[in-house]
C-alpha cells in the first residue's frame, strides 16, 4: 500500500512539472492573415523593447522591496568555539584560585529594529514615484511600438497597392501591345507603335520585380518590430474604404503637454530628484534603532563536557548613531542634488518647447497631406475617363499610340499618387495623435 501511495505522489509531481514546462514553453501564436489591430496586440506582447520595459518594472519592484526590508526587524544568530592550546586564565568561583579554561563557546541571538534612519526613509518616500516612473517607461515603450508597427504596416500596404496597380497597368499595356501589333500587321501603322508598347511593358515588368522585392524587405522589418519570428509567413488584411474613413481627425484639438508620456516621465524624475535633495538636507539627523541580544556562554577544560553547563546573558536597549563631521561631504552632495534638480527644470522647459514644435509640425503635415489626398482622389477618376476615351479613339484610328502611352502613364501615376497620399495621411495621423499624447495603447 505504501508503494502505491509513493507511485501516485511521484506521478503527480511529474505531471505538475510537465504542465509547468508546457506553460513556460508555449509560444504566442498568430494567424497567417492579420489586421493592423492584431499586429499591434501581438507586438505589445512580444516586442523585445516592451518586454524589457516590463522586466525593468519588475526589477524596480524588487529594489523597492529590498530598500523597504530595512524597516522590518533584523534578527541574526552567531556561534563561536575556541580552543586554547596554552589555556586561558579565568577567575574561578573560589576567591584567589585561578583555573585554566581550554574550551570556550558561545551561542547568541541578536535583534534590531530601525526607529529612524535616513536611508530607509528615502527608500520609503521614493517607492511610489519609482513605481510610477517605470510604469510610465513601459507605457512609453508601448506607445512607440504602436506608432512604429502602424507605420510599418501602412508601408507594406502601400507597396502591395503599388504592386496591384502595376499589375493592372501591365494588363493594359499587354492589350495595347496586342492592338499595336495587330494594326502593324494590318499595315495601318508602322512598327514603332508596338515597339514602344514593348518598351513600356518591359519597364513595367522591371518595376514589378523591384516593388515585389521591396515588399519582402518591408515585411521583414514589420516582423522585426512586432517581435515575430522571421520564418512565419503573414499576409496583411485591410479594407481601403475603412482606412479612408479612419483618415480623418479633429484638427481643432488643443495641445496639452501633460498628456505626453515624455513630459510625465520628466516630472516624475524631478520628484525623485527633489526627494534626493531632502535626503542630503536631513542627513545630519541621527540614526536610532532598538537592539537586543541573548547569549549562552560555555566554558570547560574538556570538550566533551563543554556544553553541559551554560551561562546565559541578555540585554536590550537603544543604539544611536550621530554624524558629527564628514568633511563637508553631505553639504557637497546637497549642492550637487540641487544642481541636478535645476538641470531637470531646464529639461522640462526644453521638453515643452520640443513638444510644441512636434505638434505644429505634425499638424501642418497632416493638413497638407489631407488636402493632397483630396485632390489626388479626384485625379484618379479623371485619369480613368481620359484613358478609356483615348484607348477607344486609338482603336478607331483617331488618336496616336503616343496619346495612349501618355494616358496610361497618367492613370498609373494618379493611382500610385493617390494611395501614396492615403497612407502618408494615415501615417501623419499617427504622428499627430502621438504629438497630442492621445495615441492609445490598444
Amino acid at each position: 500500500m505504501k508503494k502505491i501511495y509513493l507511485l501516485l505522489i511521484i506521478n503527480a509531481v511529474l505531471i505538475l512539472n510537465a504542465s509547468k514546462m508546457f506553460a513556460q514553453n508555449r509560444a504566442d501564436t498568430l494567424t497567417n492573415v492579420i489586421t493592423l489591430r492584431q499586429s499591434i496586440l501581438f507586438a505589445l506582447r512580444n516586442q523585445p523593447a516592451v518586454k524589457q520595459a516590463s522586466i525593468d518594472q519588475q526589477i524596480n519592484e524588487r529594489d523597492i522591496r529590498i530598500g523597504l526590508s530595512a524597516w522590518l526587524p533584523q534578527v541574526n544568530s552567531s556561534g563561536v568555539y575556541d580552543h586554547y592550546f596554552k589555556g586561558s586564565p579565568v577567575q574561578s568561583t573560589t576567591p584567589g584560585v585561578v583555573s585554566s579554561i581550554d574550551e570556550y563557546s558561545s551561542l547568541g541571538l541578536q535583534a534590531s529594529q530601525v526607529i529612524y534612519n535616513n536611508d530607509v526613509l528615502l527608500a520609503s518616500r521614493t517607492a511610489n514615484y519609482s513605481r510610477l516612473y517605470y510604469k510610465q517607461n513601459t507605457l512609453s515603450s508601448q506607445i512607440n511600438v504602436v506608432s512604429d508597427v502602424s507605420k510599418a504596416f501602412f508601408d507594406v500596404l502601400l507597396s502591395e497597392k503599388q504592386l496591384n496597380i502595376i499589375n493592372e497597368d501591365m494588363l493594359r499595356l499587354q492589350r495595347s501591345l496586342k492592338d499595336a501589333y495587330n494594326r502593324y500587321q494590318a499595315g495601318v501603322v508602322d512598327k514603332i507603335d508596338y515597339k514602344q508598347a514593348t518598351i513600356a511593358l518591359n519597364n513595367e515588368i522591371a518595376l514589378r520585380k523591384q516593388t515585389s522585392e521591396s515588399i519582402n524587405a518591408k515585411l521583414a522589418y514589420l516582423k522585426q518590430i512586432m517581435g515575430l519570428n522571421t520564418k512565419n509567413d503573414i499576409t496583411l488584411s485591410y479594407d481601403s474604404t475603412t482606412y479612408e474613413k479612419e483618415a480623418y481627425i479633429d484638427t481643432n484639438q488643443t495641445l496639452n503637454v501633460n498628456n505626453r508620456i515624455e513630459y510625465q516621465l520628466l516630472l516624475t524624475q524631478k520628484n525623485l530628484k527633489n526627494l534626493n535633495v531632502d535626503y542630503y538636507r536631513w542627513g545630519f539627523l541621527p540614526s536610532l534603532s532598538a537592539v537586543g541580544s541573548y547569549n549562552l556562554v560555555y566554558l570547560n577544560t574538556h570538550f566533551s563536557d563543554l556544553y553541559k553547563n551554560a551561562f546565559p546573558s541578555a540585554y536590550g536597549g537603544l543604539s544611536l548613531s550621530l554624524p558629527i563631521f564628514q568633511g563637508t561631504k553631505r553639504l557637497q552632495n546637497l549642492s550637487k542634488a540641487k544642481l541636478d534638480v535645476q538641470r531637470t527644470d531646464l529639461d522640462v522647459i526644453n521638453s515643452q518647447n520640443t513638444i510644441n514644435t512636434e505638434y505644429v509640425q505634425a499638424l501642418a503635415s497632416y493638413k497638407s497631406n489631407y488636402i493632397n489626398w483630396q485632390i489626388l482622389k479626384q485625379n484618379v477618376d479623371l485619369a480613368k475617363d481620359v484613358y478609356n476615351v483615348v484607348s477607344l479613339q486609338y482603336r478607331e484610328g483617331v488618336k496616336t499610340y503616343l496619346d495612349v502611352i501618355v494616358a496610361q502613364s497618367d492613370l498609373r501615376t494618379s493611382e500610385l499618387n493617390y494611395y501614396n497620399s492615403l497612407f502618408q495621411l494615415l501615417s501623419s495621423k499617427i504622428d499627430l495623435k502621438k504629438a497630442l499624447g492621445t495615441l492609445a495603447v490598444e
